[in-house]
């Protein structure tokens, strides 16, 4: 009966072992996992909706870490020296979306590359520039832009071909 109970204790040891490997391989903060939208584990969430900025959108994670949520944007390609500004800008998003849906501003976010994680403040500094973004593309929005070559096959592929009076065929 001791040998089993012993057994029983070593095999548990050793899944919580392997368990926090894996976590700590995915680049995830410790903490529990409260929503998750990878395609590749199948399980996708609602949508996150900020009404104020009529801005939409999912974290691929989105971890509770000490009474804390922290949102986490998943990329594949290798990590560069800092994360890229549009990979922090999305990740400012989804800090913004966090404090709309669920009432609590994110201190931070990681944007975990395959090889490497960033941690980014989520200060007031960034949320100023992420509104500033946002206010530029809805500026550019109702704009409309001017065809920007001269290429009778790049016009044809076009996702506006269709609508464009600028088209050149």
């Amino acid at each position: 009966m001791v040998y089993l109970i012993l057994l029983l204790f070593l095999i548990g040891v050793g899944l919580l072992w392997l368990a926090r490997r894996r976590q700590v391989a995915t680049g995830l903060p410790p903490g529990r996992v409260i929503s998750i939208d990878t395609e590749h584990l199948g399980r996708l969430e609602r949508s996150l909706y900020d009404p104020t900025l009529n801005l939409a959108g999912r974290p691929d994670y989105l971890v509770k870490r000490s009474g804390k949520l922290v949102p986490v944007e998943i990329k594949s390609a290798r990590a560069p020296l800092g994360p890229y500004p549009s990979h922090v800008l999305q990740l400012a998003a989804y800090c913004t979306l966090v404090h709309a849906a669920y009432g609590q501003r994110p201190a931070y976010g990681i944007v975990k590359y395959a090889d490497r994680a960033f941690s980014v403040d989520y200060n007031s500094s960034l949320e100023n520039e992420l509104l500033d973004v946002l206010a530029e593309m809805r500026r550019a929005e109702r704009q409309k832009p001017a065809r920007s070559h001269e290429s009778v096959n790049r016009c044809r592929a076009c996702g506006f071909h269709q609508v464009c009076d600028q088209r050149l065929e």
